[in-house]
Parts: C-alpha cells; structure tokens; sequence
C-alpha cells in the first residue's frame, strides 16, 4: 500500500468518527431526552409486571394448595358423617344413654273418626 492510500484511508476513517460524533452531539442528546425518559418509564413497567406477574402466580398456587387441602378435609368429614350415621353405629353410640333398638315393630294406631 502506499502512502497516498493510508492518507486516504486514515482521512475516510476520521470522516466516518466526525459523522458520529455529529450524530451523538450534545445537542441531539439533549433534544432526545424526552424520549430516554420515556424508555426509561417502559423499562420500569416492564419490570414492574413481571415482578407482579410471578406475585400473582405465587398467590395462586398457594390458594391452589389451601384449596385442595379443604376438598381432602370435605372428603374425610364427610366419610365420617356417613359412617356414624350407619344405623349399628348409632345404635353403639346411644347404649350409654340407656336407649336401646326396637326389637319389634312398631304399632301403627289408627283414628276412628277418619275411618267412618
């Protein structure tokens, strides 16, 4: 290469840092500043969503959980429930009372004056 080509070079290269340095002047910075802020506002909601996105998840599973934990405690109430109102179960239940079951049927009465 010759002189003559690196001079030329050199001097495009000193052109190109000019026309960057005239793009980002003072000037244009702060003439652009309504716009920085304006990203720097998007930035801060965008974080602001996500963080509140990952809160909501967290509620929901934990509400999820509780949930599931009320529907086994239901299961298990009622299970119960069905097992004490067996009518042997409540026969064992009401021996200490002293009440024990109908070994005959019941008499059935009836009124004479419906039966004219």
């Amino acid at each position: 290469m010759s002189n003559i080509e690196k001079d030329k070079e050199e001097k495009e290269a000193r052109e190109a840092r000019r026309e960057w340095r005239r793009i980002f002047s003072y000037r244009w910075i702060v003439k652009n500043i309504p716009f920085f802020l304006f990203l720097s506002v998007l930035a801060v909601i965008y974080i602001y969503n996500g963080h509140y996105a990952d809160k909501t998840i967290r509620e929901v599973n934990k509400v999820s959980k509780e949930l599931k934990e009320l529907h086994y405690e239901y299961k298990t109430l009622k299970s119960e429930v069905m097992f004490r109102s067996k009518q042997s179960e409540l026969a064992k239940a009401v021996e200490p009372f002293g009440l024990k079951e109908l070994v005959t049927p019941p008499i059935v009465l009836q009124d004479s004056v419906t039966n004219k």
